[in-house]
């Protein structure tokens, strides 16, 4: 499959606004978003920024969906993918998350981790950050409010920098608590 990561452009607001208001985002906070919404984020320079780098997803010559990465001044930077529903189910999510780990660690020498945090019951998001070298390493249960008042839980996972050089993964010592 022939995939490119293309940086968005500031002069890209229409094409951004279309995007992100043409589909609906079953696993995201607000899965509808509306122009003004999106208009204000893109004010805020909620996608491009210092702190904030955006890429489009690029399939086939088609637009296949949107890549975020946010805090990338911090040494734990998230990211937030979107692929558009006639995509999902392709691969392109794992190709997607494969890519930006490697550009988060080549390009941010301080980046000790790179988080993600889905919906508990994004099973396809949760397998492909697993197929990527990613860990669970949180559960919050009723920590995912979504529109239409249902809350769900959500599943934190990161890779570690030493993980992803070495190829090896960390599993977090979950039985440390101490019992009375």
């Amino acid at each position: 499959m022939d995939i490119i990561f293309r940086r968005l452009a500031t002069t890209e607001t229409e094409p951004l606004i279309r995007f992100l208001t043409s589909e609906n985002w079953p696993f995201h906070g607000a899965g509808e978003l509306d122009r003004e919404t999106v208009g204000g984020w893109i004010t805020e320079g909620r996608f491009e920024s210092a702190e904030n780098r955006t890429f489009w997803i690029v399939a086939g010559g088609a637009t296949a969906g949107l890549l975020r990465l946010m805090d990338l001044a911090d040494q734990t930077p998230l990211f937030d993918l979107r692929l558009r529903a006639e995509d999902r189910g392709r691969g392109i999510g794992t190709l997607a998350v494969t890519w930006l780990t490697r550009y988060v660690f080549e390009e941010f020498p301080d980046a000790r981790r790179i988080e993600a945090h889905t919906r508990q019951d994004n099973l396809a998001m949760r397998r492909v950050l697993r197929r990527c070298g990613y860990v669970k390493e949180a559960h919050y249960r009723d920590g995912w409010p979504s529109s239409g008042g249902a809350v769900h839980d959500a599943v934190g996972y990161a890779v570690l920098r030493r993980d992803w050089t070495s190829g090896d993964v960390t599993v977090p010592q979950w039985n440390d608590e101490p019992f009375d």
